[in-house]
């Protein structure tokens, strides 16, 4: 039998391929002397079987060619792993690049994937999605009328962002209520305050809120702290609900307000040595003494979880409050020789007491429930309050028992000392 040239090429490149596939995946593979390492060659000539045959035989020529079939079967190899690791081909690498140091227009909503839905983390106050009722724990069904039941995270966060002025349609379903909604939200550019609401709410206990953490949060803590000692603040409500989170360093730091220098806030374990790494509180300005009450909920993620779960360790907060979010997996982004990137979930995020906060959270010391008519409620309190405007602790159950508890711990302090 004679083959045409075009087949003898086709055939060659398949084998050339394979022949890549298979010294580098020995080269790799040598670092952990895995003992399936044949089983997965096999695999690996299965895979370039396949990919010969629809290069061969698939009835659309047009619509197929190496590169495609092979980035897309990279996509479905990590996409399999967690919703968090995704393959970016050379374009995707380059947009997400460019979103990150650029401006965007979204929506101020925080999202994940959990059992495969996408699902809200929590909105960010004054920002379109909250406007439009969206609330920590909705899934969103459908984007712009299609379905992301199966998206993946990225792809879906792409769908969402766009130029501010634009608008996009959600179809979300709120479990909690069995409920779904059709909104139409207009996307905007974000720019949120990260500390909001200091005041004096009881007697002599102080409130602040920490609505993202960000380069400026820990500057804008320390002011509100500062003032809060002026007014005569014995004790502290340090409210974290419906936080999504934000860098890390800046959790760390606002840790560092409430603790002795040197204390590890949190670490990351992985699989290699090189991926453990403990991040410890420094010397700045200290809130050592007053008692301490954080009150999170089921929108705290991430950051939130981290300070949270650090002052709770150590017993200088206590929680109050419905259990947290359960974000807690580290992500390193690896660029790749062609211009593409993987993005791979390399590490957990663990505790000071090696507490894992991924897909667990953080369980508050007292948990007081909001029905869902007091949680929608508050999310429209949190909009309204801006740095004057009083709170009333009457309407809100978790902020009204985070006062009790301090005032209890008032009276005991004055009961233990001695006549």
């Amino acid at each position: 039998m004679i083959m045409k040239p075009r087949n003898i090429l086709l055939l060659l490149t398949s084998l050339a391929l394979a022949v890549n596939l298979a010294v580098g995946y020995r080269v790799y593979s040598s670092e952990s002397l895995r003992p399936n390492e044949e089983a997965a060659l096999e695999k690996i000539n299965v895979m370039m079987r396949v990919l010969h045959l629809i290069q061969k035989d698939y009835v659309d020529p047009e619509d197929i060619d190496y590169e495609s079939l092979i980035y897309n079967a990279m996509k479905g190899m990590v996409g399999a792993l967690d919703p968090y690791s995704s393959f970016l081909r050379p374009d995707e690498f380059d947009d997400m690049v460019e979103t990150t140091e650029g401006q965007f227009g979204g929506l101020g909503i925080v999202v994940t994937v959990r059992n495969g839905r996408l699902t809200v983390v929590a909105p960010i106050e004054g920002t379109p999605g909250s406007r439009a009722g969206i609330l920590a724990g909705d899934q969103i069904i459908e984007i712009n009328g299609q379905e992301v039941t199966d998206a993946k995270l990225s792809e879906a966060v792409q769908k969402l962002k766009g130029e501010p002025g634009t608008s996009v349609s959600l179809t979300i379903y709120r479990p909690d209520t069995e409920e779904t909604k059709e909104l139409t939200v207009e996307r905007a550019v974000i720019e949120v305050p990260s500390v909001k609401g200091t005041q004096i709410v009881a007697e002599t206990i102080g409130y602040v809120r920490i609505v993202q953490f960000d380069e400026g949060t820990t500057g804008k803590l320390e002011a509100a702290l500062a003032t809060l000692n002026k007014e005569g603040a014995k004790a502290l409500i340090l409210d974290l609900r419906n936080n999504p989170g934000g860098l890390l360093t800046s959790a760390v730091d606002v840790c560092s307000q409430f603790l002795k220098p040197d204390k590890l806030v949190v670490f990351t374990e992985g699989r290699q040595p090189s991926q453990r790494q403990e991040y410890l509180t420094d010397n700045g300005p200290k809130f050592l003494n007053p008692p301490v009450v954080c009150l999170v909920n089921h929108g705290s993620a991430s950051a939130a979880e981290i300070v949270a779960g650090c002052l709770q360790d150590y017993k200088r907060a206590v929680l109050v409050g419905t259990p947290t979010f359960g974000k807690g997996s580290v992500q390193n982004v690896i660029r790749l020789p062609d211009g593409s990137a993987l993005r791979l979930t390399t590490a957990m995020y663990y505790t000071p007491s090696k507490r894992v906060i991924h897909e667990q959270g953080i369980e508050p010391n007292i948990v007081v429930k909001l029905s869902n008519e007091q949680a929608k409620a508050l999310v429209e309190r949190q909009m309204a309050v801006g740095s004057s405007a009083e709170l009333d602790p009457a309407a809100d159950p978790q902020l009204q028992r985070a006062i009790e508890t301090l005032q209890s711990y008032e009276v005991f302090q004055k009961a233990s000392k001695p006549q």
